[in-house]
């Protein structure tokens, strides 16, 4: 067998598993474990799928420049950030992430809503201008270009100042097994800290990030108490997270 069929025989049955392991990858085409991860560091290069511990996942699209990502899946980010606003109620202090998706959250708020939001993201910022009863906290920091969020030790300090009662993170994959990941080590470092200054962290994952994953670990599925997913996702899928704890809503 070529090497190219190979390989594309790895990505046909990524996309049909979920996930593929070397050793099995090595016994069912019968070469060695080190031709199959050559061949996944490859095909990682060539970003089609993340390399893991033993083997691979599905590689997330959502990591591309922020003015791709925001026109990828737009539809489902909207219908999940509809669904995201139902969890917020007025009065509360509500974090919210940088990204396309809490974006759209953003922009289906209600013009009378009484919250105070915190963010890093200046796009977040000034999408909320015209709410006149929503207070804008903005984090301060280096400002991370790629996702046009701040990052950085000065950001990690304000953020430790903060209680809040909701905290909408923005992830690149989420996946049963590799938990909550994002494209920047440093990204990731904040969604930690804001997770763990917030009552509720919820999650809204469009079709992009489900049973994906990016290079940096923001932590196991335990970090987040909620999931909002579209309607019509794998039901295997949704029970193995809720098996870990996490509620799941579908928009």
């Amino acid at each position: 067998m070529l090497t190219s069929q190979r390989k594309q025989l790895i990505r046909e049955k990524l996309a049909a598993e979920g996930q593929v392991l070397s050793k099995d990858l090595s016994a069912h085409f019968a070469v060695s474990e080190d031709t199959i991860r050559r061949d996944l560091r490859e095909l990682a290069a060539e970003g089609h799928l993340q390399r893991v511990h033993g083997g691979a996942l599905p590689a997330s699209s959502a990591t591309g420049t922020f003015s791709a990502r925001k026109s990828l899946k737009i539809d489902a980010k909207q219908r999940v950030a509809r669904k995201g606003v139902e969890l917020i109620s007025d009065g509360q202090v509500v974090i919210i992430d940088g990204g396309t998706t809490t974006s759209e959250l953003v922009k289906q708020l209600p013009v009378d809503l009484r919250i105070t939001v915190v963010t890093h993201s200046p796009g977040i910022a000034l999408g909320l201008i015209d709410h006149p009863a929503i207070e804008v906290i903005l984090i301060g920091g280096r400002l991370y270009k790629h996702s046009i969020v701040t990052v950085g030790a000065a950001a990690i300090e304000s953020i430790g100042n903060i209680h809040a009662d909701l905290f909408f993170m923005g992830v690149t994959g989420i996946h049963p097994e590799a938990g909550l990941t994002t494209g920047d080590y440093e990204e990731a470092c904040i969604k930690r800290a804001f997770s763990g200054r917030a009552a509720e962290t919820v999650v809204l994952a469009s079709p992009e990030k489900i049973n994906a994953a990016s290079p940096f670990a923001i932590g196991s599925l335990s970090l987040i108490n909620t999931l909002v997913v579209e309607e019509g996702t794998d039901e295997g899928w949704i029970r193995s997270v809720e098996e870990q704890g996490v509620s799941v809503v579908k928009g």
